[in-house]
């Protein structure tokens, strides 16, 4: 005869709670470490004539974020057309301060449906390079009317050097100089000439593995291997791990930008999370690909006010000797180069000390002083 034998169901043992309470404190501690809260102010200005502040330019399509900077707002007004887009050209200040707001009335802006000025619903094919240009001007004509100003400064940044040198190309006399930081020439050419050097450093420095994922594209003669690899982890990874990318010293954007932008107290936690969303859907818009397929050569031969061209020497996101070849190409009625030794893309950023004295040097160029 079969016995059968009812078996207790095992009671699950419950995690104490004190150690519950532990994990959650972690965590909440994690993220407020990761993405700490804030209001989303500036740090304040040091002199009592300066100026830091948060604000908006108000267009009929909707808002603009804009920051403002100065240590002394009798200096001239200098607009700051960013780089991306979708990443804020703040963020970099803000990793890597500069001159800038010490030797002029700075304004940085997020552009339309990126950064603080993201919007979740927004028409993609709208945002063109037109589309973008009349925000350029919008922003001025603020900065003309606060600070009764008959013309400004305008800089361009990689991405923003496209936006910057179409405006003062169609609306010179809004402007009375531009800094061109990085200036995009002829993108496809410095993609090639930066994929050739970089191919060639992993295999001068017996880095087989790299090689090899460079061999699998052949950018000259495949559009469809261009693109996958324009927008790849390859490039940036290559461009950073030679100290040809953002910065000579940044050695991965993750690290280098991503991480400090969930931590920068001048947005709010949503905004820094918003920063991300927008530079995704900033991929898509027509700005970006037209900016792609800029050529300088061809589009702007002439400008006709002073520029300035900032070139870090170790810089492959916008090819160095490029820039040199398109000073040297241009136009303008007053121009001038200054080669940064110890920067790759970013450096005004990068090397403050020359920076400042080139940034007082094109403050008081000949005929750009108001």
């Amino acid at each position: 005869m079969i016995q059968r034998v009812k078996m207790k169901k095992q009671k699950k043992k419950k995690m104490p709670v004190f150690i519950f309470g532990g994990i959650l404190v972690l965590c909440i501690a994690t993220i407020l470490i990761i993405l700490p809260p804030s209001q989303g102010k500036l740090p304040k200005p040091k002199s009592e004539n300066g100026l830091s502040e948060r604000t908006q330019v108000r267009t009929e399509n909707g808002d603009l974020q804009i920051m403002l900077l100065s240590e002394n707002t009798d200096n001239p007004v200098l607009l700051v057309c960013g780089g991306g887009p979708g990443i804020p050209q703040y963020l970099l200040e803000d990793i890597y301060p500069s001159a800038l707001s010490e030797e002029f009335t700075v304004c940085y802006w997020d552009y339309r449906g990126t950064g603080a000025s993201y919007q979740r619903e927004i028409s993609v094919e709208s945002m063109t390079t037109e589309q973008y240009i009349q925000d350029t001007l919008a922003v001025t004509d603020y900065l003309i009317d606060r600070f009764s100003n008959e013309r400004i400064f305008i800089m361009g940044h990689s991405f923003g050097t496209y936006l910057a040198l179409r405006t003062v190309q169609a609306y010179p006399e809004r402007y009375c100089c531009y800094i061109a930081m990085s200036q995009t020439v002829d993108q496809k050419q410095s993609e090639y000439l930066a994929f050739d050097y970089m191919r060639d450093q992993y295999e001068k420095n017996g880095n087989r593995r790299m090689v090899k994922r460079f061999q699998k594209y052949d950018i000259r003669n495949s559009t469809e291997d261009y693109d996958e690899y324009f927008f790849s982890g390859l490039r940036d990874k290559a461009m950073h791990d030679l100290g040809v990318g953002t910065a000579r010293n940044m050695r991965s954007v993750i690290s280098g930008i991503f991480f400090p932008s969930l931590r920068c107290r001048a947005y709010t936690p949503m905004e820094r999370i918003r920063i991300w969303k927008g530079k995704a859907q900033a991929r898509s818009f027509p700005v970006t690909q037209e900016a792609i397929t800029f050529n300088a050569y061809e589009d702007v031969p002439r400008i006709e006010i002073p520029i300035c061209f900032v070139v870090g020497k170790y810089d492959y996101t916008c090819c160095a000797s490029l820039q040199q070849d398109y000073y040297e190409y241009l136009d303008a009625p007053e121009k001038e180069l200054f080669l940064f030794e110890n920067s790759a893309h970013s450096p005004l950023y990068e090397e403050y000390k020359k920076g400042k004295q080139v940034l007082t040097q094109i403050k008081d160029m000949s005929g750009t002083r108001e």
